[in-house]
């Protein structure tokens, strides 16, 4: 059957008005209700993954897609994200700028929901269920749109969550999936503004390029992670090789993992050969420049950095490495590359560190850390709706308090304005 997309957003913009009156102990039943839900439908859940898994890999999904796509081993940490957005603080009705004017006026601002999202996503059932908990711990109704590749897993999640509203008397439109993989559907609710408060797309360059240019909501992007770590002459190299090794390795396929090795020439003869045989026990394969080359030697998993791959998100396990003379350079270089998502140095030279810190303008800057902890539950934010890097309401992680906005309250004692 056809989807009604001015039904599914007149039943959102419903559902969102009819949450403002659930408070944050009854909003956080309906969140366990769902996660034990799931936990009950588990094994229908697992069997339309599977299919979604088989058809995958029959349709020739990468690795990395497949990856994003099993549930298989991710389902118990989805259900515990739940668990765990229902014990952090609701930030809806919080007051704050609270301050009385001189003319006796009292005003503050007081945090509400933005009402309904639309959120577009490709191969991550997960993130049905994290937006899901998310927007409803903070009031918010939800339009979800997911590819086609994880249309049997999103279908099962997504009843399972409906049933689990419905049981504890919540309206179960606030979580709607458009439940046909037609492409046209993306470009109807990017015009669904008389319904739908904001967008939320979490894919490649691509889907976010599209929806900037035919959505006639406002657009949060990011998401798109070209990653850099910088390793100068101060840096303590062991642990240098486990912090590059766990940005990489621990789970290449998302946007936070490595990319882009900067490492000063001083101690490239050094690092180099470290880092490249610490690396290639774990499959991991290089692109790497004319002096990194020279260090490195050749092997079957080296080869020349070729056009273009100082801008590729890889989602795999492959790595640049560059050879840099000094800050500066690696400055210009992530200047020139990043995507503005997550870059870091290691370094014990305060003034490096506070420079790096200072100049390199993405979402989330790092000193001797691993970029991979850009992520709302490791951040302490619970489960994450998206990656932001736009600098426009939300930067970074978005969690509970990027999905509010606020609403000036004024309250006088028979004021008229002179």
């Amino acid at each position: 059957m056809a989807v009604d997309m001015q039904v599914l957003g007149q039943q959102a913009k419903a559902a969102a008005f009819a949450l403002r009156k659930f408070d944050t102990a009854a909003k956080n039943d309906a969140l366990r209700a769902i996660a034990d839900e799931i936990d009950a439908r588990r094994d229908a859940i697992f069997a339309a993954n599977a299919a979604d898994m088989e058809d995958g890999r029959a349709a020739g999904l990468t690795p990395a897609l497949l990856d994003r796509l099993n549930l298989a081993k991710r389902l118990e940490g989805v259900t515990a994200d739940v668990r765990r957005v229902a014990e952090l603080p609701d930030p809806v009705g919080e007051e704050f700028n609270i301050r009385t004017l001189p003319n006796g006026l009292k005003v503050c601002k007081r945090r509400v929901p933005v009402g309904v999202l639309g959120v577009i996503y490709e191969a991550r059932p997960n993130v049905t269920v994290d937006v899901a908990a998310l927007a409803l711990k903070t009031s918010n109704a939800v339009i979800l749109r997911g590819g086609k590749e994880t249309l049997r897993s999103n279908i099962a999640l997504v009843d399972a969550i409906c049933a689990a509203l419905e049981s504890v008397g919540f309206p179960p439109d606030a979580v709607q999936l458009i439940r046909d993989t037609d492409r046209g559907y993306v470009r109807e609710l990017l015009r669904l503004d008389r319904y739908v408060d904001m967008i939320i797309p979490r894919g490649g360059s691509g889907l976010h390029t599209f929806c900037r240019e035919n959505s006639t909501i406002p657009v949060i992007t990011g998401g798109i992670g070209i990653c850099h770590l910088y390793v100068d002459s101060t840096a303590d190299l062991k642990a240098a090789e486990d912090i590059v090794q766990n940005a990489k390795v621990q789970r290449p396929s998302v946007c936070n993992a490595l990319d882009t090795l900067l490492v000063q020439e001083s101690i490239a003869a050094q690092f180099i050969p470290r880092i490249i045989a610490r690396l290639s026990a774990d499959g991991v394969r290089f692109r790497v420049d004319e002096a990194a080359a020279a260090i490195a030697g050749t092997a079957d998993n080296i080869q020349p950095a070729g056009d273009g791959d100082w801008d590729t998100e890889w989602l795999d396990l492959i790595l640049g490495i560059r050879v840099v003379p000094d800050l500066d350079a690696a400055l210009e270089h992530i200047y020139r590359h990043s995507t503005a998502h997550s870059d870091g140095i290691l370094t014990s030279d305060p003034t490096s560190m506070e420079r790096f810190l200072n100049e390199v303008d993405s979402a989330a800057v790092y000193i001797n850390a691993s970029t991979r902890y850009t992520d709302g539950g490791q951040l302490g934010l619970g489960a994450e709706i998206a990656v932001s890097t736009q600098k426009l309401h939300a930067r970074g992680p978005m969690g509970l308090e990027e999905l509010t906005s606020y609403k000036w309250l004024i309250v006088g004692e028979g004021h008229v304005r002179p």
